[in-house]
């Protein structure tokens, strides 16, 4: 079995609890989406860790703005990563690919096959977040995968099975239950849960089958680290699966 990974930002103890989890249930591979270190947490540890791991990893929007971004005017949870990594860590970063066909049966990308700032299985209207309608997704997939097609981003989980047998899946987030940010608006994603998420896969082909997992872990031990870097904004999310 095969457990996917998305949005870990940075939060050690949550990928932690999600991998013990993973191994528990059987699974023997394991995938990264991205979005992998910013944020105030534990970027170096992070990467440490996952370096190790060595995982089929692509890179994810944070990634990008981290790298290649000015650091007096990237976000502060980029530009906290960048002051604890040394150079072997962003080395590590650079060389990640942006999508991954990584089996003939599963294609994997960050937000959406064309780019990774906006969401595939969900959309953002005026005072609303709602699901993507199939039409919708054929558009965007179109061309992509074969069976299965792998996305994070959104930090929320979903899996739809699209009428030509095609299964789309977002594992949620591994670190961060909550955010607000401002593409295409300004907007909140809420999990409402403390837990960390994850996906397992099984199977291949038509015969692939997708379980989205939830975890608890020591949620408040990030949410105390968040708030010793200053960072209010992430500590009441990680508290709560809220905004504020």
């Amino acid at each position: 079995m095969i457990a996917v990974f998305s949005d870990i930002h940075g939060n050690l103890p949550a990928l932690e609890a999600c991998w013990h989890h993973a191994m528990a249930r059987g699974c023997t591979r394991f995938l990264n989406l991205g979005d992998i270190v910013s944020g105030p947490l534990w970027p170096r540890e992070t990467a440490d860790w996952l370096i190790d791991k060595d995982w089929p990893t692509i890179s994810g929007n944070h990634e990008h703005d981290l790298l290649g971004g000015n650091p007096a005017e990237m976000g502060r949870s980029d530009s906290y990563a960048l002051t604890q990594l040394d150079p072997r860590h962003l080395d590590w970063l650079r060389a990640l690919p942006i999508d991954l066909q990584w089996r003939e049966d599963i294609y994997l990308c960050h937000a959406n096959p064309a780019d990774d700032k906006h969401y595939l299985l969900h959309r953002v209207e005026p005072g609303l977040i709602r699901d993507a309608h199939e039409a919708e997704l054929h558009e965007m997939v179109t061309g992509y995968g074969s069976h299965a097609i792998g996305c994070g981003h959104s930090h929320l989980p979903r899996h739809v099975v699209l009428n030509d047998g095609r299964q789309l899946f977002n594992p949620g987030s591994v670190g961060l239950p909550a955010y607000s940010w401002d593409v295409p608006h300004v907007h909140r994603m809420e999990l409402g849960s403390t837990q960390a998420r994850y996906a397992i896969l099984a199977g291949e082909g038509e015969a692939l089958s997708i379980e989205l997992v939830g975890v608890d872990y020591d949620h408040e031990q990030a949410a105390a680290q968040a708030e010793r870097n200053g960072r209010m904004d992430w500590a009441v999310p990680l508290r709560t699966g809220f905004v504020d």
